[in-house]
């Protein structure tokens, strides 16, 4: 998606450890139009899947997933990473390594939101290791859900999540993919 490159062209700021910021137009300011675009390819791009509910974690992946929900008309369900006093039992819950923030969190989803016919997506922001998704898809497999593939709007094509991912089967399907980040500059992967 040329546009979501640009972006990452105008504003990413590349950090030590091969993480690349981009807190100017997706995980801290948002910018809604092109969250909205993100939406319609991702819909596009699952189209003829019978997804029924949109997945993501909180919090970052909520804004690109909100808009894939709306381009398909289906339900949105963000994991939560922090328990809350409302969502204190029947949950599926699987523990989740942030490879930006150096830390397990256990993310859950109440099971009164997932019917066991269900046709999931998977919406992250990023995807590098893959955990977020690994987390999602131990969840499916508790709720005993369908999963039509993973929507990710940034690969880091040269960290291993996107090759696991498919190699246990999972349809990937990236907006931008990075091919490396060197010298202060973000190559993307030649589609």
């Amino acid at each position: 998606m040329k546009e979501l490159q640009e972006k990452i062209k105008q504003y990413g700021t590349i950090l030590p450890g091969n993480v690349l910021k981009v807190d100017a137009f997706l995980n801290h300011q948002v910018d809604p139009e092109l969250m909205f675009k993100v939406g319609q390819e991702f819909a596009q791009l699952f189209a003829d899947e019978g997804i029924t509910k949109v997945w993501t974690v909180e919090s970052s992946g909520i804004a690109p997933a909100v808009m894939t929900g709306l381009a398909l008309e289906v339900p949105v369900i963000f994991a939560r990473k922090h328990k809350s006093l409302t969502l204190n039992q029947n949950m599926y819950t699987a523990d989740v390594y942030s490879y930006t923030k150096k830390t397990t969190n256990r993310i859950s989803i109440s099971k009164k939101y997932v019917d066991p016919n269900d046709r999931i997506l998977m919406i992250d922001d990023f995807l590098a290791n893959g955990q977020a998704v690994e987390g999602m898809l131990e969840i499916a497999d508790q709720a005993g859900v369908d999963v039509a593939g993973a929507g990710i709007v940034i690969e880091k094509s040269f960290q291993p999540g996107a090759q696991e991912l498919k190699a246990r089967g999972i349809r990937v399907e990236s907006l931008a993919r990075i091919k490396s980040l060197t010298d202060g500059k973000v190559t993307f992967m030649e589609d």
